[in-house]
């Protein structure tokens, strides 16, 4: 069965195709379109889809619109209950009208074949019927907003789905942590993850009274309404950032792992299982994640790498899939390269370059060299974190190199970046997350012995957000050889990118980042091209 899935409604458009039950291909839109996040998720968007990414996932399999079997989309406008927001009806139009537009972008394409999935069930099932458990655990979703709700709890068995809780809008986690991230001056919906890094500047002083207002009971919350100028004031997105946005900051996210700890441990009691899963916006919250595995009551936890709103295409494929599903092969599920391709990039470019005789080991001597790599192998990741297919690497032994990082990709100094390290030094390095952890979805304790080692990736906290590497014989040469040169087994990583921008996706777009940017190295498929 051939079944493409289409996530479009609120943000991060993107398309994923299932073919017999496994995954082929995964690409978010802004990829293509180069706008971040594909759109805004506001009512009057609902009608853009996804197009270029679908049509490449076609392309990818050599089918063509008119070979699908069924398409699903991971909204169902029936489900709507629209009286607590405006505009909710013109986006709900737009969304029952949605097999017309896709049969509009995709010349051959049958309206008929288009279903509706829940929007939380395709976040379900994009981590539970990915998840290499073969879909047997438990399942947790949390973001903002689906049709009516913002959270389920449930469980997979046999990849059937049971759901024991749900919580109706307007309680919602993922809007709270909205607007507070808007209240901060930082984009909604997008810049969640600014709020994150800033939360471990400050100890979470309003606690007691983030605790009356967000309630657990029963498996889901209650979010009260606070005015949260009476904790901070708000802030424009040029005001300096001051104690009291971070204390607001950390008050907040401490409550809402306590609040996710506490649903992940009720659904443990009523389900017993061994392995928890999780979607939905709020589970790219690495911080809560790690918690969840370190303190609550499952021996596994895993997430699925774009469990934001990008990942309902995959959910919803796989839901409507009659075939046996396949576990998620991994997140590089988007566009690669040739070598014939990128070198006649580099010639159109006319920019000098070489083909290395081994750029793993090129780039390893470059870092320990203390250079800023940029590189780009393989296909691109699905989801929002840089896994080593479109990254940025330095040398982590030099803490001016978080300063550095931050200044080429025009951030704000408060953010960290990630450490890249060998599945099997893993352990040596970091404690209390899990390992392996391919997906960057949870932080870890650095060893006290080598927080002064690697200074650059080492959070205020003492945490880092490190990502393990294991089957990828490229990355593995690097890493290996680099910790020959320098005794290190991690690598700075972070997406290969600038502020606002979508990750590179094409060898044109990884020139056009190189150009504009103090990078000294560019490794590119086997070249490599040197400022």
């Amino acid at each position: 069965m051939r079944v493409l899935g289409i996530n479009a409604v609120f943000h991060d458009p993107a398309a994923a195709l299932v073919v017999d039950g496994a995954v082929v291909a995964a690409a978010e839109e802004e990829r293509f379109s180069r706008r971040n996040h594909g759109k805004r998720p506001v009512p009057f968007s609902t009608w853009e889809q996804p197009e270029l990414a679908a049509r490449w996932c076609l392309e990818q399999a050599g089918l063509t619109a008119a070979d699908l079997d069924a398409v699903a989309y991971s909204y169902d406008p029936d489900l709507v209950d629209a009286e607590y927001a405006p505009w909710e009806e013109m986006r709900t139009t737009y969304a029952r009208n949605a097999p017309k537009f896709l049969a509009t972008s995709l010349p051959g394409l049958d309206p008929g074949i288009v279903r509706f999935v829940p929007h939380h069930v395709a976040h379900a099932a994009s981590t539970g019927l990915a998840a290499p458990f073969g879909g047997n655990c438990a399942v947790l979703v949390a973001d903002g907003r689906g049709e009516c709700g913002s959270h389920l709890a449930g469980r997979y068995v046999d990849g059937e789905l049971t759901t024991f809780a749900s919580q109706r809008l307007p309680h919602s986690l993922g809007l709270m942590y909205e607007d507070l991230t808007e209240h901060l001056g930082f984009l909604r919906s997008s810049d969640e993850y600014k709020v994150m890094a800033l939360a471990s500047h400050a100890k979470p002083v309003h606690l007691d009274l983030m605790r009356e207002h967000v309630v657990v009971r029963d498996g889901g919350f209650e979010t009260r309404p606070l005015d949260w100028s009476t904790l901070a004031k708000r802030r424009g997105k040029d005001d300096d950032l001051t104690r009291e946005h971070a204390e607001l900051a950390a008050s907040v996210q401490v409550r809402l792992e306590e609040v996710l700890l506490e649903l992940a441990t009720w659904l443990h009691e009523r389900t017993g299982d061994s392995r928890l899963t999780m979607a939905g916006g709020v589970a790219l919250n690495c911080v809560a994640n790690t918690r969840i595995f370190a303190e609550g009551p499952f021996d596994e936890v895993w997430v699925q790498p774009a469990a934001g709103d990008a990942g309902t295409a995959l959910g919803a494929a796989l839901h409507v899939s009659e075939d046996q599903v396949a576990p998620m092969p991994g997140a590089d599920l988007g566009r690669g390269f040739s070598d014939e391709e990128i070198e006649a990039t580099l010639r159109t470019a006319a920019v000098p370059y070489h083909r290395s005789d081994d750029i793993a080991l090129e780039v390893a001597e470059a870092l320990a060299a203390n250079k800023v790599v940029a590189w780009f192998q393989g296909r691109s990741e699905y989801g929002p974190r840089a896994l080593g297919r479109r990254s940025l690497f330095a040398n982590p032994c030099f803490a001016e190199n978080l300063t550095r990082l931050n200044d080429v990709k025009g951030r704000e100094q408060f953010r960290p970046v990630a450490p890249m390290v060998l599945a099997d030094r893993a352990d040596d390095v970091f404690t209390r997350g899990p390992i392996p952890s391919p997906y960057m979805l949870f932080v870890h304790d650095v060893r006290p012995e080598w927080t002064d080692r690697i200074p650059a990736v080492v959070h205020v906290d003492g945490t880092a957000r490190a990502q393990t590497v294991a089957g990828d014989p490229l990355l593995e040469r690097m890493l290996r050889a680099f910790e020959e040169r320098t005794g290190v087994p991690v690598v700075v990583n972070t997406s290969l990118n600038t502020a606002g921008r979508p990750m590179v996706d094409t060898p044109r777009d990884a020139l056009e980042c190189f150009g504009s940017s103090p990078v000294d190295l560019l490794a590119i498929g086997p070249f490599a091209v040197r400022r």
